[in-house]
């Protein structure tokens, strides 16, 4: 029955960010003749001036540099249990340490970071997305087409009391929430079409998000169903690409096992970029305001090279973050599923006592309940499994 509740959950959360996703696209030009390029600036015109930077800037600052730290966790790691499949024995007599690997892939982020806007790494986007299906599609699939653990169990995990038990479901559901990022970037990425009164830009990004979710819940689901059956409560932390080498490196092939794992670091090299650069817009547009001259490209490096490095250090010192994604799903629920509705009645004035009032205030604050809820249960989750700080100590 557990299973069900759990896509049940997942395509609800699905569908609600797809929904609010289409409320930023129609937003991104409420206001006739002005663009609000920036999930902040969006907010700023809905919430006012302090009160929108206040609700905003935290979320979505955490939202690109968090994720461009888990993303030099991710590829950092993948690396190197691709270079140990590759290798196998041959090769283990001196083998680079996890931070070395860290390194490694952040300078090789670096170099692509100098790609200057949005636009320039719209081949690196494409090739992010279609490695993405690639390897999710392989992964699920030599997931179930292989024999089970023989001590597979799907029993829902057995808690000493009925609280335990609801806050471990909502940490449980912050986890969910936090894989539902990204809605902070839509409106930089809608901000790179041209757009005029005849042909909005809302149209094409609108279309094209539908097809890019399609594609999404081709990844999302089957890996979610299919990882659940073939492995079921032997799920490692580290999701099912670690299940996949823990449980059948010895009886795939080796070329097969590899090309996942390297599909998986092109994947992590091109989302770095993605949910780096309104980061780089905002250091720039900065220095620019500041100094009022053009940034040059020495500064510009300069900037990239320090936010790479900053964001290395951020993972070998704090490794414990995955073990916070209840709580930071918690945190950052509103971005994506709470503030839009907000947005939506304040910019686009509904009638008062409307159906479309009532269902977006509704919606609004039905999401900052579930942002309080989740995040109690990721402290509570904290509280009861005790964190491990284990600074500077990366496994």
């Amino acid at each position: 029955m557990c299973r069900y509740w759990g896509v049940i959950c997942l395509t609800v959360a699905y569908i609600w960010q797809l929904y609010t996703l289409w409320i930023l696209v129609q937003l991104h030009e409420a206001v006739p003749g002005k663009r609000y390029n920036r999930y902040v600036e969006l907010a700023q015109a809905a919430f006012g001036e302090r009160l929108g930077l206040w609700l905003a800037l935290f979320p979505t600052v955490y939202l690109s540099a968090g994720a461009a730290t888990a993303l030099i966790l991710i590829g950092g790691e993948t690396m190197k249990l691709f270079f140990q499949i590759v290798c196998g024995p041959v090769c283990s007599s001196n083998p680079l340490t996890t931070v070395e690997w860290y390194l490694v892939f952040t300078s090789l982020c670096i170099v692509l970071s100098q790609l200057p806007n949005l636009n320039s790494i719209a081949g690196l986007s494409l090739i992010g997305a279609v490695t993405a299906v690639t390897y999710s599609t392989m992964v699920w699939l030599l997931s179930v087409t292989k024999e089970r653990p023989p001590t597979v169990s799907y029993r829902p995990i057995s808690l000493p009391t009925f609280t335990a038990s609801v806050f471990s479901v909502l940490n449980s559901l912050g986890i969910v929430a936090f894989a539902f990022r990204g809605h902070n970037l839509v409106l930089e990425i809608q901000a790179t079409m041209p757009s005029t009164f005849k042909h909005p830009a809302r149209v094409p990004m609108w279309n094209g998000a539908k097809v890019a979710y399609v594609l999404i819940a081709a990844c999302l689901f089957p890996i979610a169903i299919g990882g659940y059956w073939a492995y079921g409560d032997l799920m490692p932390s580290g999701g099912i690409l670690n299940a996949l080498y823990a449980f059948h490196s010895r009886d795939t092939a080796r070329g097969v096992l590899a090309l996942a794992f390297l599909l998986v670091v092109f994947n992590c090299l091109s989302s770095f970029q993605i949910y780096s650069m309104p980061v780089f817009d905002s250091f720039e547009a900065s220095y620019t305001s500041r100094t009022n001259r053009p940034c040059s490209v020495w500064v510009r490096s300069g900037f990239r090279i320090f936010y790479g490095f900053i964001s290395l250090f951020i993972g070998v010192a704090l490794p414990f973050l995955s073990s916070l994604a209840g709580l930071l799903g918690g945190l950052t629920l509103p971005v994506t599923f709470a503030y839009p509705c907000f947005m939506w009645v304040l910019l686009k004035q509904s009638t008062r006592h409307s159906f479309s009032w009532y269902f977006h205030w509704v919606l609004g604050w039905l999401g900052i309940a579930f942002s309080l809820a989740f995040s109690l249960g990721g402290i509570w989750s904290l509280i009861n499994n005790g964190l491990k700080l284990k600074f500077f100590r990366p496994s």
